[in-house]
């Protein structure tokens, strides 16, 4: 029983701090927040800073990450979803991989032996024989087209890959357009290249069995043009004198003292020749081709003409340095039947004519061919489709533009446009300017319709008169005499506005450089003009 008594007590001892505890804890809090809701906590005067000030400093590290996270995964997913777009669209030219469609046949596993001689194919004998017989057979395609007019195919090229460089292709079309133009102005046909024949025969060489195929394949053409994809017609009114070469078969651009004499090495340029169909200019490429072969015999090669040739440098055999060798070293077999043309650029070095083109234009006009106006101009040393030239690639590419706007500006001018400068892709005409233009003329041209008209009602009246038609009264006959007298005095008017309207035009035509109105494949006859020396490269 005391036990019990005791217990009880000592419970109740224990249970009373406990409550007093609780009581006391409770009236603090109840203190604090009567005293935040009357003097504000802290620097806050209100519950609504003090709210703010407690969400700010206990949330604080978790709400200010969010905003720089949402960020950076923003950024990460653009990224990744550009990677994807261009990795992933079929569509998109940007991200195509072209290697995948350029297929590298690699080198040929068969090597040549070094030891037979090379040849273009199989060897030719009797091609005059049988091309002779060809065209009595087929009279619809002639050798020649008019008078001393030979029919001549330009042929050009250019690699079956695309360019090593990003703008390479583009010039390329610029040099194909160009030499298009000028071939349709002269009645040329045109060829292009981009398969390589014979893979011994690459890079210089690679000329050679597509011209003896072209000969051979085409019986009916008389010249072949071999042209450079590095040069450009600039003058686009000169008419090659086809009659001066009826006793040659082979036109390359050349001094004979420098070849037969010198030997020099640039004494010829092969980048632009005319070579006639026959057998003789097969027998030729026969002689021209065994050091074109790659590899050992090209190198080889290249050590004997850099000793034979003044100035040549040391390098793989090329086939301009091994045409100067040959027909220097045999002139009695080949030279008779060589002409080696200075009187006007068949091959222009580009060096030491592109800065003269507003001098040209200033002084000069298209149809001389020669230094005062280039038939051709060579970007020799550029080498616009590969990946280094001997040349700074920003003045190769500016002097190949303004060549070939030198050459479209003669193209334009026929239809009325020209570019702004040589330097600029746009003409220079404006189109509310052309649309007026048009007008104009319009409307002069129907007002004159009506004069006619008029005058042609007065004549009959008159052949009415002359016959013996007798008028009504006096007044009708001077009506008709009024009529004629202000009909002649509007026909006096119009002739003499006829008149300024030519002298406009003639104006128009020596702004814009264009003398007389003959067809640009014409160029007008001039009289010679006294011609500086001709500069060499």
């Amino acid at each position: 029983m005391l036990d019990w008594c005791l217990g009880s007590y000592r419970d109740h001892l224990f249970q009373r701090p406990m409550c007093h505890a609780k009581v006391t804890l409770l009236c603090l809090f109840m203190t604090a927040i009567v005293l935040l809701g009357t003097i504000g906590a802290g620097k806050f005067g209100t519950q609504e800073q003090h709210f703010n000030y407690l969400r700010n400093n206990f949330y604080s590290s978790r709400k200010r990450a969010e905003p720089q996270k949402v960020v950076i995964e923003l950024t990460r997913n653009n990224s990744r979803n550009d990677t994807n777009t261009k990795s992933d669209d079929p569509n998109s030219y940007a991200s195509f991989d072209i290697n995948k469609l350029l297929v590298d046949e690699g080198e040929d596993d068969e090597n040549p032996d070094s030891d037979k001689p090379y040849s273009l194919g199989p060897k030719i004998s009797d091609w005059d024989q049988k091309r002779a017989e060809w065209l009595g057979e087929n009279p619809k395609f002639p050798n020649f087209v008019g008078p001393d007019k030979p029919r001549v195919l330009l042929v050009t090229g250019s690699s079956p890959k695309p360019c090593e460089n990003r703008v390479g292709d583009h010039y390329l079309l610029k040099s194909i357009k160009n030499k298009i133009d000028y071939c349709r102005l002269h009645g040329i046909d045109i060829f292009y290249n981009m398969a390589l024949l014979d893979a011994e025969m690459a890079g210089f060489w690679a000329k050679l069995p597509l011209i003896r195929k072209l000969l051979v394949s085409q019986p009916e053409i008389e010249f072949l043009w071999w042209m450079d994809s590095d040069a450009m017609f600039t003058d686009m009114a000169f008419e090659v004198p086809w009659e001066k070469y009826k006793d040659y078969n082979l036109v390359m651009h050349g001094w004979k003292e420098m070849v037969y004499d010198q030997r020099n090495w640039i004494g010829l340029n092969t980048g632009s020749f005319f070579i006639r169909n026959c057998q003789w200019s097969l027998d030729l490429l026969d002689a021209w081709a065994p050091m074109g072969p790659k590899g050992k015999i090209r190198d080889e090669a290249g050590k004997l003409l850099a000793k034979e040739l003044k100035g040549r440098p040391v390098f793989e055999a090329d086939d301009q340095s091994a045409m100067v060798y040959l027909l220097a070293t045999q002139r009695d077999k080949w030279g008779d039947k060589v002409y080696l043309e200075n009187a006007y650029y068949l091959h222009g070095y580009w060096e030491i004519l592109v800065d003269r083109y507003e001098e040209m234009i200033e002084k000069y006009h298209a149809g001389l061919g020669d230094d005062r106006w280039p038939l051709v101009t060579h970007f020799v040393g550029c080498k616009p489709c590969g990946k280094a030239g001997d040349y700074p690639v920003e003045r190769c590419l500016k002097q190949m533009d303004r060549a070939f706007n030198f050459g479209d500006d003669q193209i334009l001018q026929i239809y009325g446009y020209a570019h702004t400068s040589l330097a600029a892709w746009r003409d220079g005409h404006d189109a509310d300017d052309a649309k007026k233009s048009t007008a104009d003329m319009t409307a002069f041209w129907m007002e004159f319709m009506v004069r006619v008209n008029e005058c042609l009602a007065l004549a009959d009246r008159l052949h009415c008169f002359s016959a013996g038609a007798k008028f009504a009264s006096a007044d009708e006959f001077y009506d008709l005499k009024s009529d004629v007298a202000v009909s002649i005095w509007d026909s006096r008017q119009k002739s003499s506005l006829i008149d300024e309207l030519e002298q406009s035009i003639n104006d128009l035509r020596t702004e814009m450089g264009v003398e007389g109105s003959p067809s640009p494949s014409v160029p007008p006859k001039v009289k010679e003009e006294p011609k500086p020396g001709n500069d060499s490269a």
